[in-house]
């Protein structure tokens, strides 16, 4: 592990997780299937060598749809809270890895320490949710029309659900995914990013363990690792019910098409443009806070970034005067130490599309309040790390129209009434996250009303980032449509079955038919 940097105890996660001799190369899944060509993990926090993956031919892949679909024959049998009490058991797995997991994490995406360990508590928190839901598969009865009949309603499990989850969060959206599928009966085939392939490997390794000491299929949670040819494979294919698919907005465009085409359903987590609204009845030091974790958080990576700050004119020049100056504290550097408040991006194609973000708000007319760059120098070796921008811009300006994933705030003014900020802010094909600043009760109100914000998610006195999963989520128009994690999203895992039972000696038509025999 030469490759590998020793400080903040990564080599020490590696192996808690299974992840030793990776640099030689592993299988992908629990099921050794995995022959293709060797992906190489690279860090962005240093630019070392993390390990090595073996891809997933398209004979590994058939191995592996075996191995799921003889898995879900046994594991739908089991009775759900029987399934509950394993993933209770994940659970408590990862309770004993959080530590290793969230360094792997930090130190493979980028993320600091902090979020590492807040991703890994997030699949805690929906296994303990999950352990619950699995006793509570409710369907509901129904009076029926006709006498000495009972008619309800029950959910059975879909099968096989293929999840594609993306770079910036490489293990809680599986576990959300993964967790209500188990508890509902399905099995799982995951492709992770291929950006962040070890954090899948450790996952399953975790999982194989659960599923050994109860003698359980390894099939039940499968991995199959590899770029976008990978992704198509499940996309594709007619034993897969439902794909999960977190990621762009083109992505999720081309699985839907291809899922459709073949009448499965598609669950759809896709790009944000989020926006925070502040009022003149806005507390600007809660509206700071808000705003610049939102925007710089996880260096611009998450989904639901802060991109869009849309403030009231006569409040202006005091919100950009305290963000600004926000923005001078800011710590870029190494994510795995505390210290620091940003890390580096995913990669330096990442860096490019920064970078050309800057130069096309400019080239629209923009204005630069907080120049942006990349970092170089000691501790920037791996070219991944770049300075939080900020630029006052108009959102009719194409590049504010779509979503930049990097640190870039776009600073927006309005005027007159919520409504024209609200305005503003649906002005934009994107509909996952939204805030508003405020202590009006009516503008409260009004921005979350029918008539209000159009987002899946929106917020009143917090940011737009980061969720908690006892609720939905998810968002509208280009973001997808799709509900992950709490609330109901277990119902989309499960198919809904209609019964009747005739209880009587008769057997009466409908509409009065008469058929005697």
């Amino acid at each position: 592990m030469g490759a590998v940097t020793t400080d903040f105890g990564i080599k020490e996660a590696l192996e808690t997780l299974g992840l030793k001799d990776i640099n030689e190369g592993t299988s992908t899944g629990s099921n050794n299937f995995s022959n293709g060509e060797l992906i190489e993990s690279y860090s962005p926090v240093d630019g070392k060598l993390i390990g090595k993956v073996k891809s997933t031919t398209k004979e590994d892949y058939e191995k592996v749809m075996e191995a799921a679909t003889s898995a879900f024959k046994t594991w739908r049998t089991m009775p759900a809270p029987q399934r509950g009490e394993v993933v209770r058991q994940f659970g408590e797995k990862l309770r004993e890895k959080k530590e290793a997991l969230g360094k792997l994490v930090s130190y493979e995406m980028g993320k600091s320490y902090q979020e590492g360990l807040g991703e890994v508590q997030e699949m805690i928190d929906i296994c303990d949710f999950a352990v619950g839901l699995s006793r509570q598969l409710h369907g509901l009865t129904m009076h029926s029309e006709r006498p000495g009949h009972r008619m309800y309603e029950q959910y059975h499990p879909l099968g096989v659900v293929g999840i594609i989850s993306a770079f910036n969060f490489p293990v809680a959206v599986w576990a959300w995914n993964t967790a209500l599928a188990w508890i509902c009966g399905d099995v799982c085939v995951w492709k992770p990013s291929e950006k962040t392939p070890m954090c899948g490997v450790a996952c399953q390794n975790i999982a194989a363990e659960v599923f050994a000491e109860n003698d359980l299929p390894e099939g039940i949670c499968c991995l199959v690792n590899g770029d976008y040819k990978v992704g198509e494979y499940l996309s594709k294919d007619t034993r897969i019910p439902l794909v999960s698919a977190t990621g762009s907005t083109r992505m999720g465009k081309i699985v839907a098409k291809e899922v459709a085409g073949r009448l499965g359903k598609s669950l759809l987590e896709l790009g944000g443009n989020n926006a925070i609204i502040v009022t003149p009845d806005a507390d600007i030091k809660m509206t700071v806070i808000g705003a610049v974790f939102g925007a710089v958080g996880t260096a611009g990576q998450r989904c639901t970034s802060t991109r869009r700050l849309i403030i009231h004119d006569s409040i202006y020049d005091k919100v950009k005067d305290a963000v600004v100056a926000a923005y001078g504290q800011l710590r870029i550097g190494n994510p795995l130490d505390e210290n620091n408040h940003v890390g580096p991006l995913i990669d330096k194609d990442a860096v490019k599309m920064y970078e050309a973000a800057l130069e096309k708000v400019v080239a629209e007319g923009g204005n630069i309040v907080v120049e942006g760059g990349v970092l170089e120098g000691e501790g920037y070796e791996s070219g991944c790390y770049v300075k939080p921008a900020i630029a006052e811009a108009e959102n009719s300006f194409e590049i504010v129209q779509h979503e930049t994933f990097a640190p870039v705030l776009y600073l927006l003014k309005y005027s007159g009434s919520i409504e024209n900020a609200i305005e503003v802010q649906n002005s934009v094909a994107q509909g996952l996250s939204s805030a508003v600043m405020t202590n009006n009760l009516r503008e409260a109100e009004r921005f979350l009303s029918h008539a209000g914000s159009d987002c899946g998610i929106a917020n009143v006195n917090i940011g737009t980032s980061g969720a908690e999963i006892g609720g939905a989520f998810g968002g509208e128009k280009e973001t997808g449509g799709g509900r992950e994690s709490g609330s109901d999203a277990w119902k989309i895992y499960m198919r809904r079955q209609t019964n009747t039972i005739n209880y009587t000696t008769e057997l009466p038509l409908a509409q009065g038919i008469k058929f005697d025999l």
